[in-house]
């Protein structure tokens, strides 16, 4: 597994597919079996739009609207930092957005998205979506979870979709040990 440039004692692992592939929902399951084995993870995920974590009438929403160029959101149980980024139409850049982590309280990232940039990845196919699969492009990709054969040879280790412990027991290894992305067949 490769550490961010930004964050050299932090494991980073991100997971790509397309839009209805069920990325969402198999993260949601490793990072609930990840956290009962005792790791703290954190997760970062690339929105193709844009969002508010605000609404209109709101206090802070109004403020920013106005031209807050930074709004901090405090609670009792969270917070959250709204910055707005400065070139507006260009996407984040994956480094910038890892560097924001506080690395002291997490032992891995979880990324969703940033199918572009270069780090280690593992790749959500699902055949019935009509889709090529992305591994044979990307070198970066180290794993394909899949209930459907690969496409496509040679192709990265396999990892069943319905089995979220051999996937977790995957990503806890990577974590620990680096991975090279090269195509086993």
């Amino acid at each position: 597994m490769t550490t961010s440039r930004n964050s050299p004692d932090l494991p980073v692992l991100g997971f790509v597919a397309p839009s209805g592939s069920g990325k969402t929902t198999l993260l949601r399951r490793l990072v609930a079996t990840l956290q009962a084995r005792g790791l703290r993870v954190g997760y970062l995920k690339h929105a193709h739009h844009s969002f508010d974590l605000d609404r209109p009438g709101k206090d802070s929403y109004e403020i920013r609207a106005a031209g807050a160029a930074q709004t901090l959101l405090a609670s009792r149980e969270r917070w959250a930092l709204q910055v707005e980024n400065d070139i507006k139409g260009e996407d984040p850049d994956l480094e910038s957005m890892l560097a924001r982590f506080e690395r002291d309280r997490l032992d891995l990232v979880l990324v969703e998205g940033f199918k572009h940039a270069r780090y280690p990845k593992i790749e959500v196919y699902r055949a019935e979506l009509g889709q090529p699969p992305l591994y044979p492009d990307d070198p970066e990709i180290i794993a394909l979870v899949t209930d459907d054969p690969p496409p496509v040879f040679p192709h990265p280790p396999v990892l069943p979709l319905t089995g979220i412990e051999e996937l977790v027991d995957f990503v806890i290894s990577a974590a620990r040990t680096p991975v090279t992305a090269a195509p086993a067949g």
